[in-house]
């Protein structure tokens, strides 16, 4: 047989193979996908009368009782960040390292351990450990580590309970600062227990309550903030230290939230303020407050407005084809 066609002979068996690969590996995925569907979505073993699915009973936990409202926007907000990474993640696919089963097998363990305590939460938390395992068994590190944090992002989507007993300290630290911040408006108050009460005003004492305590303000603010750091284009200690900036942000949005309610009481309608403002307050007032906080602190971080420096920062990739060329006219970009 002539050279050439036994080389192209050869480039056929290649290919063959290669896609015999590919469709062994997606035979792999469409399987590892019904099986992790078929336990999380449709294996009944938790809740109270054991007829919730792990995925039905973090569905049912995101509500106003546990101040987990906000839950359900991981479900967009986790594809979100994978579409935005998409490119990068397709041009870092490669060929995948069997370490991936060690945190498939972790995950998979977290499972068997919430199956036995009937514990929910512990499923969900092995969860993420299952997918990123996965991803770095198919496809590699580089893909693994760039969806390190989209996927275990979804741990500040699990109710803890331990987290709800912040809300008895949250709510004295809003009674607090909403005592004091108060008084430099001229409003004079005084407290009993979680309760401001006016001293010259005739509006109605004003129960400092959980939903008024900022946890839910600080959860969604910590989701905010961990998302916003992610795309951020800044080192990764200024990352940590923008995520961070969630908690004092979240306690002083909510404590000049809480404050605006007993000006418009002393000074405007008691009624309207302890109502509509009451509702309306965090979207009118704490959300904006918050993030232009989160912005200037960004911006402090980085430099000058995010906005700015990424146009400088794209200015800068000019590359000059001739390499006689001179390279004055980029130095100004």
């Amino acid at each position: 047989m002539p050279p050439n066609s036994t080389e192209s002979a050869a480039g056929g068996r290649q290919k063959s193979d290669g896609a015999a690969a590919k469709l062994v590996q997606w035979i792999s995925i469409i399987l590892s996908v019904a099986g992790l569907v078929w336990f999380y979505g449709f294996e009944l073993r938790f809740g109270a009368s054991r007829d919730f699915s792990a995925f039905g009973w973090i569905m049912s936990a995101w509500n106003e009782d546990l101040d987990y409202e906000h839950g359900v926007l991981f479900l967009f907000l986790i594809p979100g960040l994978i579409i935005y990474k998409f490119k990068d993640l397709k041009a870092a696919a490669d060929n995948g390292s069997f370490w991936g089963l060690l945190p498939v097998f972790l995950g998979i363990l977290f499972y068997i351990a919430s199956y036995w305590t009937l514990q929910p939460r512990i499923a969900m938390g092995g969860m993420p450990f299952i997918l990123w395992g996965s991803s770095l068994y198919f496809w590699g590190w580089r893909v693994a580590r760039l969806l390190i944090f989209p996927l275990f992002f979804f741990w500040l989507a699990i109710p803890l309970p331990s987290f709800q007993q912040a809300t008895t300290h949250l709510q004295l630290l809003a009674t607090s600062l909403a005592h004091h911040g108060s008084a430099l408006c001229g409003v004079q108050t005084y407290v009993e227990g979680t309760t401001v009460l006016p001293i010259k005003g005739d509006w109605k004492p004003l129960d400092i309550a959980k939903g008024c305590s900022g946890i839910r303000s600080l959860m969604a603010l910590l989701m905010i903030s961990a998302t916003w750091a992610y795309i951020a284009k800044i080192s990764m200690w200024k990352r940590i230290l923008l995520f961070f900036c969630a908690f004092p942000l979240a306690v002083l949005g909510n404590a000049l939230r809480v404050i605006s309610i007993f000006v418009i009481a002393e000074y405007g309608n008691a009624q309207w303020a302890t109502g509509t403002w009451h509702d309306w307050s965090g979207l009118l007032l704490f959300y904006p407050f918050s993030l232009m906080l989160l912005l200037v602190t960004h911006s402090m971080l980085e430099g000058g407005l995010p906005w700015k420096k990424g146009k400088q920062r794209t200015l800068r990739r000019v590359v000059v084809t001739n390499p006689d060329e001179p390279k004055s006219f980029v130095a100004g970009l």
